[in-house]
This record gives C-alpha cells, sequence and structure tokens, in this order.
C-alpha cells in the first residue's frame, strides 16, 4: 500500500470504535504514519487483508497442524529486543517458532495485545534465512515473511510497534539524530557542567542524585534522608538513620516529608512539592569517574534552571485526567504533591527532554521523524524521578518494575549522554525490512478487521492486576499528546471499578472477537504469566467461551526454555503456553444437525482428536499428552455443548464407555485409528514403559482420578493405599470437604474375594456410577434446602448437582447456589465458572 495522509474524514470511519484513545484529531494525525500506522483504530486493515491475504475457502481446506509443544528459549539481550524497554515483552524469535509451525510465507497474523509489536517483528524477520535456521527451523520452503495485523489499547505501545515494523531510510535517520545531539550539546551541555575540584577546569556530569528532604519528629529540624541514612565516604546504609541535627533514631514511615512551593509555566499555577536536594554528582574528567559534593556552582546552575522559562512544550496534563487521586498506583506516601506528568522529572531534565523534542518535530520526513521520536522515548524509563539509586549497589538501578514509585534517593541522569548510547543500540539493529500494520484499538471490538480472515493468533494478554497499563503508560502518553482510553481496558483495577469477572468480561468480549476473525481449523497462541488460580481459570473460561477449543496447556520454564504439559488445569502457579483452535465448519454443521444426539459429542471427539499432539519427545522420553486423558476429553466436550447453548448428550460413564468402544487406548490416552501407529512406533522406538501422569490431589476429583491410576495397575488393598493416599493429600482445597479414603473406594470402586479394591469392569461400571451420583446428588439436594453461606462441602457434589440442574435448565437455581458458595470455589473451578457464566447470562 501507497503512503498517504490520514483525514479527518477517515478517523470519523473509526471514531466509534471501543479503544479510541483520548487525543484531539491534530494529535492522531501528527502521529500517524498511514496506511501502516495510525494512532487510532486503524481505517485500512480491510484493505491490507484484501491485498495480503487469502480468502477462506472450505471446500479444499487442506490446512492441519497439531499444537506446538518443542522447548522455547529465547534470550532478551538481541539488539532488536534491547532497543526499547517496554513492562512486558516476548523475544520475537521466541514468536517466530509459532509463526513457522502454524503459518507459511505470505499468511496474515494478528496480535491484539501487541505491546511493542514482537509478533509483528517475528513476522518480517521470518523471511531471514540466517534467523530462521538458527532457531532451528530446517523446512526453507516454509521460510517466508508473514503479514501481521498488530492491535493494542495503548497510543504508547502501537508507538513503539510502528517503529519496530515499518521500513526506514536508517541512513538518514542516524544523520538527522546527530543533528540534534549537536544541537542539544550546542544549547544544553551547560546544564549537565560542573567544575572539577582542585583545577579550573570543566566536567560534564553523568549523573546527580538527589535526596529527600525530612522533618525529625523528634526535634522538627529538616534534614536530608541522605545525611541520615547513608554512611558517610563508604556510600552503604546505616544500620539505623539517625537525624544529623538531634541524634534521634529515625523511621522513613513516621517522619513528615519537608515541602516546598513549586511554579509551573505551563500550567500557570503553584504547588507544594516534597523537597529535594543534590547530595552527590558523578562526572566524567580525562577519561576517569568521578564523584563530589555539590559546590556553589553547581548549585548556581540549578538555581538559574528553576529560574528560567523553558521556553519551548512540554506536557503538564493532570495525572490520568483525575487530579491527586489519579489511580492504583497514587500512594500519599510518595506521590505528595504529584498531580501533573511535568512534576516527574527534574527542571534540568525537563528542560532538555523538551528541547530535545522540539528540535525532532521540525523534521520534514515523517518516518525519520517518528524513528527520532521513538529513539527519544526509548530513554524516557531513565529519564525522571522513577530512577532509584541504591548506595549499596553504588550505581542508579532504573525504576521500580511496574510501579510509579518515587524513591528517596534519585538519580537525574545525563539526557545527552543517555541519547547518544541509545542511538548506538538503535544503529546495531540495523534496516528494518517490510511493513505490519498497527492500530490503535481495544480487542473487544475489531469491526475493521473481516470475518474468518486471519491465519494465526499470537497472543500475550494483560493478567489480572499484575501490570495497570494505562497508569504506567500515561507519563509517556503525554510527550505524544494520545493517552488510552481505558474503559475497555483488560485488567483488574480499584479505581477503574474492575473486579475478576469484569476483567472475564473484557477478556471474553476480546476473545469473541478473535473466534469470529480467525478461520476455522486455525489456531491461537496465549501466552499468560500469573500465579492467581482465580485469573488463570478467568482466561481459561474467556477463550472457551468464545467457542475455541484448548487442546495443549503447557508450563514455561523461563531459566531453562522449556515446556511442560499441565496435567492438571485448575492449579497453576507458572507461565503458561496455551494452545486453542476454532473448530471447523463441518464441526458446527454438525453441531446444529444433531443437537442433543450423542453423535454431537462423538464429532467433537474426533476433530479434537485431531488437533490434539501424537508424540511428544523429550529427553530420549515420550511425554504424556493430559489432553487425551478420558476426564479431560469430556470436560472439553461438556464445555463445548454448554458454552454453545446445546444441551450435554452424555454423561461421564456413557462417554467413557463410548470412549472404549471408539477409539484405541494407549498408557491411559485415547487416539484415532490412523494416529495409534505413530504412537506405538515411537514407543518401540524408545524401548519406553507405560508412560506415566502426575496429578496433584488438592480435591475429590483429582483424588478419584488419583485412584483410578493407581489400581488400574493392579488391585490393592485399603492397608497397602491408605499410607500412598496420605502422601499424595497434602494440600486440599480450602473450602473442600474431602470424603475418608474409605468413602471414595466405596462409592467408586469395587472389592474382590481378597478385599483389594480394583478398578470395575467397564461394561459394568455404568451402575456404580450412576449410583454414586445419586448419592451425590442427595448430598447436593442437601445443599439446596439449606441456608446461608456453605463453609464445607464436596465440590463434586456441587458439580453433579450444576451439571443436574443444567440438564432441567434450573438456571436460577444455579446462581442462587453459586451466590452462596465463597467467591473463591466458583472463580478457581472451571467448570462451576462455566455454568455459573452461562447460567447468570440466562436469568440476567
Amino acid at each position: 500500500m501507497e503512503q498517504r495522509k490520514l483525514t479527518s474524514a477517515d478517523i470519523d470511519r473509526v471514531r466509534d470504535i471501543e479503544g479510541f484513545p483520548i487525543a484531539t484529531d491534530e494529535a492522531i494525525i501528527e502521529l500517524s504514519d498511514a496506511p501502516y500506522y495510525t494512532a487510532c483504530p486503524n481505517p485500512f486493515i480491510e484493505e491490507f487483508i484484501t491485498e495480503n491475504g487469502t480468502p477462506y475457502e472450505e471446500v479444499g481446506d487442506t490446512y492441519q497442524r497439531e499444537p506446538f509443544t518443542a522447548d522455547v528459549s529465547e534470550g532478551k539481550h538481541d539488539p532488536l529486543y534491547m532497543a526499547h524497554s517496554y513492562h512486558t515483552k516476548v523475544p520475537y524469535k521466541a514468536i517466530m517458532r509459532y509463526l513457522l509451525h502454524y503459518t507459511k510465507p505470505g499468511d496474515i497474523v494478528l496480535d491484539g495485545f501487541c505491546g511493542t509489536g514482537m509478533t509483528g517483528a517475528a513476522a518480517l524477520m521470518c523471511a531471514d534465512l540466517p534467523t530462521c535456521l538458527g532457531i532451528g527451523e530446517t523446512d526453507v520452503n516454509n521460510i517466508g515473511a508473514r503479514h501481521a495485523i498488530l492491535t493494542d489499547l495503548s497510543p504508547e505501545a502501537t508507538f513503539i510497534a510502528k517503529n519496530y515494523n515499518s521500513e526506514v531510510d536508517i541512513s538518514a535517520f542516524e544523520q538527522a539524530a546527530n543533528d540534534v545531539l549537536r544541537v542539544l550539546h550546542d544549547s544544553c551541555d551547560w546544564v549537565y557542567s560542573t567544575d572539577v575540584p582542585g583545577s579550573n577546569a570543566k566536567a560534564t556530569i553523568n549523573y546527580t542524585i538527589w535526596s529527600e528532604q525530612y522533618i525529625c519528629p523528634a526535634c522538627s529540624r529538616e534534614f536530608s534522608y541522605w545525611d541520615a541514612a547513608v554512611e558517610q565516604g563508604e556510600e552503604k546504609m546505616k544500620q539505623k538513620p539517625r537525624c544529623p541535627h538531634c541524634g534521634a533514631d529515625l523511621k522513613k514511615g513516621e517522619c513528615e516529608k519537608a515541602l516546598e512551593s513549586q511554579y509551573d509555566e505551563q500550567s500557570d499555577e503553584h504547588s507544594l512539592q516534597a523537597k529535594v536536594s543534590p547530595v552527590r554528582i558523578s562526572y566524567h574528567y580525562a577519561g576517569k569517574l568521578y564523584a563530589k559534593e555539590p559546590d556553589t556552582s553547581d548549585l548556581a546552575i540549578i538555581q538559574k534552571i528553576r529560574d528560567m522559562n523553558i521556553g519551548v512544550w512540554y506536557p503538564s496534563d493532570l495525572m490520568m485526567h483525575k487530579g491527586k487521586q489519579w489511580g492504583d498506583y497514587w500512594r500519599a506516601g510518595y506521590h505528595v504533591g504529584i498531580t501533573r506528568v511535568n512534576h516527574f522529572y527534574t527542571k534540568r531534565n525537563l528542560f532538555v527532554l523538551a528541547t530535545c523534542r522540539d528540535l525532532i518535530m521540525r523534521q520534514s520526513d515523517k518516518r525519520v521523524k517518528s524513528l527520532l521520536l521513538f529513539w527519544l522515548s526509548s530513554i524516557y524509563s531513565r529519564s525522571h524521578k522513577l530512577n532509584r539509586y541504591m548506595p549499596s549497589h553504588h550505581r542508579h538501578v532504573g525504576p521500580l518494575s511496574g510501579t510509579l514509585y518515587i524513591p528517596a534517593f534519585q538519580a537525574e541522569i545525563n539526557i545527552i549522554s543517555l541519547l547518544e548510547d541509545k542511538l548506538k543500540s538503535i544503529m546495531t539493529v540495523g534496516q528494518i525490512l517490510g511493513h505490519s500494520l498497527v492500530s490503535t484499538q481495544s480487542a473487544t471490538d475489531l469491526r475493521n478487521v473481516p470475518s474468518s480472515c486471519i491465519d494465526y493468533i499470537f497472543v500475550d494478554p494483560p493478567f489480572g492486576d499484575n501490570l495497570h497499563y494505562s497508569e504506567l503508560n500515561f507519563i509517556q502518553e503525554s510527550w505524544l499528546r494520545c493517552f488510552t482510553n481505558n474503559a475497555t481496558e483488560a485488567i483488574v483495577n480499584v479505581s477503574q471499578d474492575k473486579g475478576i469477572s469484569e476483567y472475564q468480561e473484557l477478556l471474553s468480549k476480546s476473545f469473541c472477537e478473535y473466534y469470529r476473525v480467525l478461520k476455522p481449523g486455525r489456531w491461537l497462541t496465549v501466552e499468560f504469566h500469573n500465579s492467581k488460580n482465580a485469573i488463570w481459570n478467568s482466561i481459561q473460561e474467556a477463550i472457551q467461551r468464545a467457542g475455541f477449543v484448548i487442546a495443549d496447556v503447557r508450563t514455561l520454564d523461563k531459566q531453562k526454555g522449556t515446556t511442560k504439559q499441565l496435567s492438571y488445569t485448575m492449579a497453576v502457579k507458572q507461565d503458561l503456553v496455551i494452545s486453542a483452535y476454532k473448530p471447523s465448519m463441518e464441526l458446527s454443521v454438525i453441531l446444529d444437525q444433531y443437537e442433543s444426539n450423542e453423535e454431537s459429542a462423538w464429532a467433537f471427539t474426533r476433530q479434537h482428536l485431531e488437533k490434539l499432539p501424537i508424540v511428544v519427545q523429550r529427553n530420549n522420553m515420550i511425554e504424556p499428552i493430559s489432553e487425551r486423558q478420558a476426564f479431560l476429553l469430556f470436560d472439553r466436550m461438556v464445555a463445548y455443548h454448554v458454552m454453545h447453548g446445546i444441551p450435554v448428550p452424555l454423561d461421564a460413564t456413557d462417554y467413557y464407555q463410548g470412549l472404549d468402544a471408539r477409539y484405541l487406548k494407549r498408557d491411559g490416552m485415547y487416539f484415532l485409528a490412523d494416529q495409534v501407529n505413530e504412537y506405538d512406533t515411537a514407543r518401540i522406538k524408545l524401548n519406553l514403559e507405560s508412560v506415566e501422569f502426575a496429578l496433584h490431589v488438592t480435591n475429590e476429583k483429582t483424588a478419584i482420578g488419583w485412584l483410578y491410576r493407581l489400581l488400574e495397575e493392579e488391585p490393592r488393598t485399603y492397608s497397602v493405599i491408605q499410607p500412598m493416599f496420605m502422601q499424595e493429600v497434602k494440600s486440599v482445597d480450602r473450602y473442600e470437604a474431602m470424603p475418608e479414603l474409605a468413602v471414595l473406594l466405596e462409592e467408586n470402586f469395587l472389592q474382590d474375594e481378597k478385599g483389594r479394591w480394583y478398578v470395575p469392569d467397564t461394561k459394568k461400571e455404568g451402575d456404580i456410577a450412576k449410583l454414586r451420583e445419586k448419592s451425590l446428588l442427595r448430598e447436593f439436594d442437601g445443599y439446596l434446602k439449606s441456608k446461608g453461606k456453605l463453609k464445607l462441602f464436596r465440590s463434586e457434589a456441587i458439580r453433579v448437582g450444576f451439571s443436574h440442574l443444567w440438564k432441567e435448565k434450573n438456571y436460577q437455581a444455579i446462581v442462587d447456589l453459586a451466590n452462596r458458595l465463597p467467591a473463591a470455589t466458583i472463580q478457581e473451578d472451571p467448570n462451576l465458572l462455566m455454568y455459573y457464566d452461562i447460567s447468570l447470562s440466562r436469568v440476567g
């Protein structure tokens, strides 16, 4: 597509799309580089797809892939990765592995939470033969660029992504950057100049340490926290800070901050700020580093800067447009008087940053100007008061990750030096070839993307309350004059009145859009980082509720770069890689045709088994495929029917019997007839014994699963089982009324004449299961008839009861009982959460 100018008429076409940023049309047009990048929802996406994509044709579609299960180990020190920082980022070489597996050259890939655009960079780098071969891809015919569509809610993120994914004349950029540096040196060198002690020479400041001032609660005198807390000469923290005036022991939290009035020319207002004073200067002279205390000349320069007008534009927006209480990251202790963006900067650095931006905005070449702004924004994280100095490390260590914390010791770094170093870093990346399409909008509304046009989706979504992107990006976005519209920001955030349910709803809307735009039979990969089960279950349900079917869930070991299949999907404490697919059109037709007929269950199961990996080998061993186990196949079948509003046609017993009758079983896993030979051949080649699954016992369901596996090996007496069982039952869910081992055995297994418990024959198991279900339903009926909150209960009885009420379409009873259960019970059990959420939507 040819470069063009974005107009207000273009913007009007997309103005009502969710996530439209908070900005004037003028600011959006100035920042955009149409058609490939717009700082608003991109009006040219359909044109991009028409030019580069392949229409979906159901007839003759031969696409077939298994989930990607290989280990992924890519470092974060690649020059392209390091050129610009962001809160979270997946190495582009890691994403390339997924692209090379799931797609072919020319395919269109989507990342709806694109961040800095590493998916786009990966799509472009798939054309680079040495890089592809270097990450282990050997199919030369599959090497070639893919076309990426990148969307994100944050204008800061999409601006960075644009510059990672745009062709630009790198030599023209380098020349323009050096021109900017020359002018900066001429106009601003004096602010970083200091006298060399004992001589008449001048030196350049590397950084200045500023210390907050406090009021001693004992003597009421003002003191520098540096003087009170740091051993002078040794530069290490004291065991006990003491007031320099009266010697009283101090606790920083009990000391009041000293305040002083500051004037801001841009907003024309005075405000009380936390008082800080310069205490240490690091400077460079004659090729060596030195340190000194500020002298009268240094203080005079600081005062001169305080008294002058900066003279060019800089951001002075109220934080988050709400005044003092501007978000979850606002803290009374360390944000005293911080109400505007410019309050996060020393005036010296604000002056240099503003001067640099003014020089950049005078550039005539739009793409060179954009990369210059990218260069400037790449140093923002080290340019403000969030930059910490740690005496024990004898250096500045950057901001506290994922916060807006202002430390007691602030490192004010020479902006010109930062820019010079970052220019070298960017130039090592070299020339970027090709364009990805970048759009600033919410993933909850992709109406500018046609249905069934995307070949693959890779996303790394926000995870609960870990990072509040709109707050973290606000300072940087103020320099772009374009802010995140966080109405649809998918996070858990008190200030935005968003809890887990709101977070889940926004994720569900996003995944529904992904489902709509993805071609049938194609794959979605979700990389997810969270240690809270409720958040994991929220995203798992959001994926399934959209219509996707989860085929593989792997935990990711970032240290070793290895993955391991998650054997029990209700509990997770590690990073995850989730593989899910959009079912074929054929399956949708079958479901419509059969509805409650059991054929819909087997049509789903056939397609699901086709999509699952057959053999995963690692370290000369075969890894168990958890998704091929009976209970997970049943869970996926039930979830798919419930999510589509179709009655579940089979209970667990009939389904398990059907699995044995229709499919081939190996090592507790089920295979299609044309799959089992591949598995058997791998077993023979490796000369392996049976593959074993690991299962953590945390509730009744997992306890029964553990007993089934144990007793399938051989019958065992209670006395043999009991000590083994006690070893496994170490961490039972908080509200779980775990039955005694004897009850579990009595309800689920049979005894032989020697008193040994064994797994019932599948032909007779149905009667036992039905008796067990009746027993559980009686217990559930007791819960229904009781009053008040349930504090202890059998979760299996709740699951059986919810399933029974669902079949009776008694959605209100499900909602009523769910409201009597602890919130964690619903949020941390994907099956209960599924029944509750769908029922809630039916009665709402």
